[in-house]
Formats: C-alpha cells, structure tokens, sequence
C-alpha cells in the first residue's frame, strides 16, 4: 500500500458527524414537517449566499480531515515490509503540495519576487553588498522581475479570471437544463426566471456568488503556480497555504465544542424546567458558580495540566501531529463544559412555559411517563431555539479559538490555526519595515467565516421563527390581497370574488 492511513481522534468524531447529519437529512426527507422549516432558510438571498462561500470552506476542512502516512522509497531490511514516513498528510495537503513545499529563506511580500529584507551577497569582483535577494520558487520564471513582473501578474490573474468564468458558466448552464427538467419548461424561460428572481430558491444570488469565487479561487490558481500570493512568513512558508489549513482547526473547535455542549445543554435544561423543585435548585446552582468563574482561567488552567500530561507521556504518541491533535480535542472539550450554561438557560425558560400547556396536562393525566412526555413533546417544541442557538454559538467558537491560540492556551504551537498566526504575526508588526500580510490573511480568512456563519444564523432564525414570513410567503399574502396573478412558482390562492367551498357553505347554514 503507497500510504498507511491515519485516523486521528478529532478525524473520528468528524466522520460520526458526517454521517450524523446525512442520517438526519435522510429521516427530514421522509416527514414533510421536519423539513418544510429548512425549505424556508432556502428562500433567504443572504442565507443562500453565505451557505454557497461556506461551503468552500467545509469541502477544504473535510479534505484537510483525510490523513495518512506516505510509503518511502526503501523497504525494511529485516520483513521487507514498506517503511512509512513519521510525516502525517492530509489529502489536502496532497493537493496544494506547491504550496507546501515550496519554502523561502524568510519574509517576502506578496507576489513579490525578491525577500522582504536585504541580505549580504558577494558580487563576482569579490566585494560585498547589501541587496534585496531573489526568492528560489516566487517569480523565479521572470529573467527581469522588475520589468516583467506586473505584466506577468495581469496576465496570469487574465487567464485565471477567464477559467474560473468558464467554469461558471457550464455550471450556469447545467444548472438551468436540471431545473428545466425538474419544472417542465424549456431552457429559456427558466433562466429567465433564474435571473430574474422569480424562483423561491434565489438561484441568481447563489450563482452570483459562485461566480465571484470562482473568478477569485481561479486568479489565486493560476497565480500561486509561480508566486507566494499572500507572501511568505519568518521561516518562509507560504502564508496562504497557512490560512486554508488553519480553516480545518476552526471547523474542528466550532463542531465538537457544540456536540459536547449539546448534551449538557439538552438534558440539565428540559430536566430543570420539567421537573422543577430540587432538580430545579441544583442545576441553577451549577451553571450559575460555572457562570461565575471566568472562563479564560478555567480553560487556561485545564489546558495547562493537559499539557503537563502530554509532556510527561511522550511514548504515548507515534507522532507530532497525534500530540496536537489531542491538546485540539481536550481543547473542545473544555470549551464544551464551560459554554453550555447560556443554552441550558434558554431551554429551561421554555421548558417551564410548555409544561404548564393542555396537552402537557392532559399527557399527565393519563398517566404518561415522564421520559415519554420529554421526548414526544417537550423536545421536538425545543429543538428550533437548539438549532438556532448551535448555529449563532459556532461563530464565537471559532474566535475564541483565535483569541485562546493568541494568548497561548489554545492549540498546540506546531498545528497550524488562525489564532496561531495571530499571535506570530504580534511580534512581526514590530518590525522595521513591517510585516502586514500574516495578520491581514488570518483576520481575513476569520472574517469571511465567521461573517458567512452568521448570516446563515440569522437566516435560520428567521426560518424556524414563526412571527417572521419569507419572501415568498409574503408575496402570496400581498397577490391575494391586491388580486395579481402569482409566479409560476408559488401556489396560486382562491381569487376573493370566488364562491366559498361548500364545507363554507354548511357551517354558515348551521352557525
């Protein structure tokens, strides 16, 4: 075998994730009810679009989640056996290999061809002088980079423009064939009503967005073929490659932190609201003192002793990467313990409301068990302030990983994240000249997650809330009131000046 695969503890848990939200995607496609709440968050222009950049950045997490160890050459002398290096790769990593391995001596600027800072070189008389070197990989193409280098950078961003805009546009195209299809009509009249809105689903926002990605993620191709595009840090690795492998650490802290807190959250809030009393009290009571201590010293304390045990037990772990990958899931449980008090709140306000309902009553008059009470009624009621609240909680995850790794309690120095490059880009703007592009690439790749994660979190409160229509929702009210025809698209309602049915009809006779 050319690999030797690698499942580390934070790979598992994604895995079970993976396979957790297909097993639910496939139960909502049975029951119209569970996923008609989900069909609404589709209707959201904004939702749309950020799930459309998000989804970029899960595909690079769940690439960057496939580890191995690659063959060596040599073989073992004793079994013949293939010998495997104590390198772990991702298949990630097997796919930016470029950008891997191609390392400078230390800072260059981006798109740059020379280092960032002089160094002493020996000119072919034998004297010396101080000079700005050129780079071994970036624009090492270019014979005079000071002439032909901007020319080179606009053509190439040119031609991966035009790539990315090709792709699109086959998308575009198939797109509208598979809707076509599905609708009944010819091709033309659904892009017009791709481009034009009138499509529950905004089709035109989720291509426009993809457009520009696509344009954007075919420029930096193209480019990174023969440039550092967001330059080169200290040691001289590239810094874009830094900041997509730092997306996987942020999915990894904002998905198992909220699969840890759940738990917690779930059981000691519906058990608090439900039963009440002295259940009631000692829940209150402890996530009350945990409420209470701050919890950048309880992490900092937890981790601390975590690592004292790692640095103690070294034959434990066969590699570096197994080490940090441990401290990351130590690192989520911590932050798992100490977060699930403000959900554990909300659920049990709603949980004293919904017991005191008539059905709740009426459940406890026949005699119904208490765990069939909790499970049949008082949580499928809870679920949508759980998922808006697991939704709108991911984002202060991810930056609480930045600012844990900042101040040196978060991830393992040696695993890559953005709050890791952060705390090394401190020292950087300290410099004479400055090092910008290490803290603007991590502040900017943080910046476009966590924006996407919130404007998918404020699409999903507006779906699962009840006081809140959708477009199309609203459109169908305010065609029925004015007497226009509706979209092909939405249901058309009963004209006013129409007879009532006659059920209508025999209740006005009775009434």
């Amino acid at each position: 075998m050319p690999f030797d695969p690698v499942i580390l503890w934070t790979d598992a848990l994604v895995y079970l994730l993976v396979a957790t939200v297909l097993a639910i995607g496939w139960h909502m496609q049975r029951h119209t009810h569970l996923l008609m709440p989900w069909r609404r968050v589709t209707h959201s222009a904004s939702g749309m679009a950020a799930l459309t950049v998000l989804f970029f950045f899960i595909l690079i997490g769940l690439l960057d989640t496939i580890h191995f160890r690659p063959a060596l050459d040599k073989v073992s002398d004793n079994s013949g056996e293939k010998v495997y290096s104590v390198e772990v790769l991702s298949l990630f990593d097997i796919i930016v290999t470029p950008l891997r391995i191609r390392v400078e001596k230390t800072y260059s600027a981006p798109l740059s061809a020379h280092l960032y800072t002089k160094e002493t070189v020996e000119l072919p008389d034998g004297s010396q002088a101080r000079e700005f070197t050129r780079l071994t990989f970036g624009g090492a193409h270019l014979e005079d980079p000071e002439v032909q280098r901007i020319s080179d950078i606009t053509e190439r961003s040119i031609r991966g423009a035009a790539w990315g805009l090709l792709t699109w546009s086959l998308i575009v195209i198939s797109l509208g064939m598979l809707l076509a299809k599905r609708g009944k009509i010819n091709f033309l009249p659904m892009q017009s009503k791709i481009w034009s809105g009138a499509t529950e689903t905004p089709w035109h926002v989720i291509m426009i967005t993809l457009g520009l990605i696509l344009i954007l993620l075919g420029i930096v191709v193209t480019l990174s073929t023969h440039y550092h595009v967001l330059g080169t840090d200290k040691v001289g690795q590239d810094v874009l490659y830094q900041s997509l492998k730092s997306i996987r650490t942020g999915l990894v802290i904002g998905t198992l932190t909220t699969l840890i807190m759940l738990p917690f959250a779930l059981l000691l809030g519906i058990a608090a609201g439900y039963f009440r009393g002295w259940v009631d009290d000692i829940i209150q009571y402890t996530y009350t003192t945990l409420s209470s201590i701050p919890s950048v010293l309880l992490i900092a304390a937890a981790v601390l002793m975590m690592q004292v045990y790692i640095e103690t037990h070294p034959e434990m772990f066969e590699t570096i990467l197994a080490r940090a990958d441990l401290r990351l899931l130590f690192l989520c449980i911590i932050l798992g313990i100490t977060s699930w008090t403000g959900l554990c709140r909300l659920l049990r306000g709603e949980t004293l409301k919904l017991r005191e309902m008539e059905y709740i009553q009426a459940a406890h008059a026949f005699a119904i068990s208490h765990w069939r009470i909790i499970s049949r009624h008082i949580l499928p009621n809870v679920m949508h302030i759980v998922l808006i609240a697991i939704v709108m909680d991911f984002s202060s995850l991810v930056l609480a990983e930045a600012v844990l790794s900042y101040v040196g309690v978060g991830v393992d120095p040696s695993m890559i994240s953005f709050g890791t490059m952060i705390n090394a880009a401190r020292l950087e703007m300290a410099r004479e000249p400055m090092v910008w592009w290490t803290l603007l690439a991590a502040f900017g790749f943080m910046f476009v997650l966590v924006l996407s994660i919130n404007l998918f979190a404020d699409a999903v409160q507006n779906a699962f809330n009840p006081r809140i229509k959708t477009l199309s929702e609203r459109a169908s009210r305010s065609s029925h009131r004015s007497g226009k025809m509706l979209p092909s698209n939405l249901p058309p309602s009963r004209p006013a000046s129409a007879a009532p049915p006659p059920e209508a009809k025999n209740n006005k006779v009775h009434s």
